[in-house]
């Protein structure tokens, strides 16, 4: 299981088949943020990561890297 962020995120985006794009939209940012995270220059606060979570019915655990499960 990856356990950076960006390593998480990136797999969360491969496994769900989805688009920087799609990811933003879905939670209410801008493209480019995304584009960060992935990059390892930013993370999410609390605010985005409670979003990520309801957004795509996945607990908070699985994007903190405390949990392999979706």
């Amino acid at each position: 299981m990856a356990n950076r962020f960006d390593e998480i995120l990136r797999e969360f985006l491969l496994i769900n088949n989805l688009t920087q794009t799609q990811f933003a939209e879905k939670i209410d940012v801008k493209q480019s943020q995304v584009s960060e995270w992935l990059k390892g220059k930013a993370k999410p606060g609390y605010d985005i990561l409670k979003r990520m979570s309801l957004a795509f019915d996945v607990s908070a655990d699985y994007f903190l890297g405390i949990s392999d499960n979706l």
